[in-house]
């Protein structure tokens, strides 16, 4: 038991604090290994960063196995209404000396830990190692840091996602009155992705972006979160009255489904026209990261496939059903063999429904993190932008199939066909709406594209056997079809 050294509050150690941890984390969206059983959890950096007279906060680093986490957590003697579902499951201590024992639990949750952050991140200070940067000239000038006793209001978005994001401001917000904090929970080495590609889109004044703010970094040692700079975080605008891609996607599936006779160009929730102009939004974001970032070409046989077969090489072991479209997939990455080279450039790396927003103005692309089991490494390589395509072409494909329902249903067969009409027209219209904005046909180059979605698909494949065996069929489903040409 350790003990806090302004209000002598009992605080767990870090024995208490890993065990908890490893009970906590398989519940948490963020986490790689969603539902799963949690080996030991090391606690390898741990600063105060409040420690007033009623409780305390601590940001965290905590590894699991090689991989390592941000966690910063409150203790309480009694947690807040809004967040009394946040606690972690420490066990009791056994101090003698303590007259009540605090709880534990997620600060992010705790609007009066995030207002540090929140502060640090709107006037560029320092929070024990922690390093805040802002940028400026785009800081808005009614967005200023609390005044000391204040609290930022602050809520935790509950979307499926890898991170953690809160967003800061009353509701509702006038576009530019808000902020959203982006919390990398995954820690690695370097400047995460979604810094980096971000800071040149917003210099390049891409209109399908949400422009960065600022971010957030750490500069440890060896025994830190990485040798050197660690990426903590990131800030930008919060976009008010916007829906996510998937969520407008869903909703169009589910009323042409609901239709016995119209056709899907009839429903009043047709896709296509958005969809083709999400593909202009991306062709348009492509063009600002090739004129940014440069472009290469790359030897196809050399550069690219060797990835997409080591790919397939460890879903094989996740994922045995695979197994007997091996052979059809490895001749297709061959097909792909035969391009010769392909321009490539930095890309958003994880592109799909969900990491699009349509704002009342226009589409914009978020979270450039790149595929989260992939290598950092990986991901900053510049690649194809059919891999982005295939991304957004697989998510059509999700979204028109995963509400579909029991196959043995008196009208499956319908369903299926409706539910095909519907990902062939928005494929086709995200691809005229690519091809129109940037000169640049996905079709023509049909061998690296069907190499790419049969890649994504693998990799979804290992993704839902890992996390979310239910949807297991549908990359399975679009494996099979893809294998056959």
């Amino acid at each position: 038991m350790r003990v806090s050294a302004t209000t002598h509050l009992p605080l767990p150690d870090d024995a208490q604090l890993g065990a908890a941890i490893a009970e906590w984390l398989p519940a948490q969206r963020w986490f790689a290994a969603k539902h799963h059983t949690v080996g030991p959890v090391r606690i390898e950096q741990r600063f105060p960063i409040i420690d007033e007279a009623d409780f305390c906060a601590e940001h965290l680093v905590a590894a699991v196995g090689s991989v390592r986490y941000q966690i910063p957590v409150g203790h309480r003697t009694r947690l807040a209404e809004s967040y009394s579902d946040a606690g972690l499951p420490v066990p009791p201590g056994s101090s003698a000396d303590a007259v009540y024992l605090p709880i534990t639990y997620d600060g992010l949750r705790d609007p009066e830990i995030a207002t540090l952050y929140f502060n640090g991140m709107t006037d560029g200070r320092m929070l024990g190692p922690l390093r805040f940067h802002r940028v400026d000239r785009l800081i808005p000038q009614q967005i200023r840091p609390a005044k000391a006793g204040e609290t930022v209001p602050s809520r935790v978005l509950s979307v499926e996602q890898s991170n953690t994001s809160v967003v800061f401001g009353e509701e509702p917000a006038a576009a530019g009155e808000a902020v959203l904090i982006k919390f990398f929970r995954r820690l690695e080495p370097g400047i995460n992705p979604d810094i980096e590609l971000l800071s040149g889109l917003t210099r390049a004044a891409c209109p399908h972006i949400v422009p960065l703010l600022g971010w957030l970094e750490a500069t440890t040692g060896g025994s830190g979160p990485a040798d050197g700079r660690c990426t903590l975080g990131m800030a930008s605008s919060f976009v008010p009255n916007a829906a996510d891609g998937w969520t407008m996607a869903l909703t169009s599936v589910r009323d042409l489904l609901a239709e016995a006779d119209l056709r899907a160009d009839e429903v009043g929730t047709d896709f296509a026209g958005e969809a083709e102009r999400l593909g202009a939004a991306v062709a348009t974001v492509h063009t600002a990261l090739a004129e940014t970032f440069g472009v290469e070409d790359l030897p196809v046989a050399e550069a690219i496939t060797p990835r997409l077969r080591a790919g397939l090489h460890s879903a094989l072991a996740v994922v045995p059903q695979i197994e007997e479209y091996r052979t059809a997939i490895i001749a297709a990455y061959a097909d792909a063999d035969s391009v010769g080279t392909a321009a490539a450039h930095r890309i958003h790396g994880d592109l799909h429904l969900g990491q699009v927003l349509r704002s009342p103005q226009r589409w914009l692309l978020v979270d450039f993190e790149g595929e989260p089991m992939r290598p950092l490494a990986e991901r900053r390589a510049p690649d194809s932008p059919l891999r982005d395509v295939a991304g957004m072409l697989r998510s059509f494909d999700y979204a028109g199939h995963q509400g579909l329902g029991d196959p043995s249903l008196p009208n499956a067969a319908q369903r299926r066909f409706r539910a095909s009409e519907w990902v062939d027209r928005n494929t086709s219209a995200f691809g005229a709406g690519y091809a129109g904005a940037g000169n640049r046909d996905p079709n023509a180059h049909a061998a690296l594209l069907r190499a790419y979605l049969l890649d994504k698909a693998v990799y979804e494949a290992a993704y839902e056997a890992r996390n979310r065996p239910d949807w297991l069929h549908l990359p399975l489903r679009a494996i099979a079809e893809l294998a056959k040409g």
